[in-house]
């Protein structure tokens, strides 16, 4: 098993669930990170941003009530204060997320994760 395959994982989301199912059935034991738990850092997620080739607002749910709390569909904010929030707010990053060495994927829907093995 490639130990260098990663799911950004919230074992309450069935996307995340089916998502982690479908890496298991093909072999693939990844390195877990329920990221509500333990959030991404500033790097990382410009990382996993630049690899999925997207930016930050891409990457957030943009219905969850810290969204639109927080005043995050302003489109004066930058790119650092969306990950700024994403960071502080984990629960508005889109899942899962699966990376495998350079390439990343969003599980949505799950078999879009499958062109990154």
């Amino acid at each position: 098993m490639n130990p260098k395959i990663t799911i950004f994982h919230n074992p309450r989301c069935s996307k995340s669930r089916q998502t982690l199912e479908l890496l298991q059935s093909k072999g693939v034991d990844p390195a877990i990170i329920e990221y509500l738990k333990t959030p991404p850092t500033a790097e990382e997620l410009d990382t996993i941003l630049n690899l999925l080739n997207i930016e930050p607002r891409q990457l957030m749910r943009t219905k969850e009530a810290e969204y639109l709390e927080n005043n995050l569909d302003n489109t004066s904010l930058t790119r650092q204060q969306l990950i700024q929030a994403m960071i502080k707010y984990p629960k508005l990053i889109e899942r899962p997320i699966v990376i495998n060495n350079n390439k990343a994927a969003l599980g949505r829907p799950p078999e879009d994760v499958l062109e990154i093995l």
